[in-house]
């Protein structure tokens, strides 16, 4: 894949992943799977935090369905066993968005292409 250009990775909307960040009253920024998490890997006091209000874009979260939903970042039996895969089927309308990147980002984590084949359905 050539010329890649960034990504919006959020947007205001009220459906998708909510951003996984959280601001003190300093405008400090805290990251991480959850609340819990988050105050537990900073080793952060009791200090309100409030997560961002965005979503993650839907282009953004679904691009790392090929991989994510076996379990990455870790090495499970179902990601070694599963991906890459050989076919990926999908509609003609969300071919460039989608495929493009569930490709760009397959590469960048795990260094892999995540299907051989696209079949195009009309």
């Amino acid at each position: 894949m050539d010329n890649i250009e960034d990504w919006c990775i959020s947007r205001q909307i009220w459906w998708g992943h909510r951003i996984p960040a959280w601001y003190d009253k300093e405008g400090n920024v805290y990251v991480g799977y959850d609340e819990i998490e988050t105050r537990d890997h900073y080793k952060l006091d009791n200090r309100k935090l409030s997560q961002d209000n965005d979503v993650l874009d839907t282009w953004f979260s679904s691009s790392l369905w090929p991989f994510a939903s076996m379990g990455w970042p870790h090495e499970t039996d179902e990601l070694s066993r599963f991906y890459p895969t050989s076919v990926l089927v999908t509609g003609f309308d969300i071919i460039f968005f989608w495929v493009a990147r569930m490709m760009m980002m397959s590469l960048e984590f795990t260094n892999q292409i995540p299907f051989k084949d696209v079949y195009v359905m009309r």
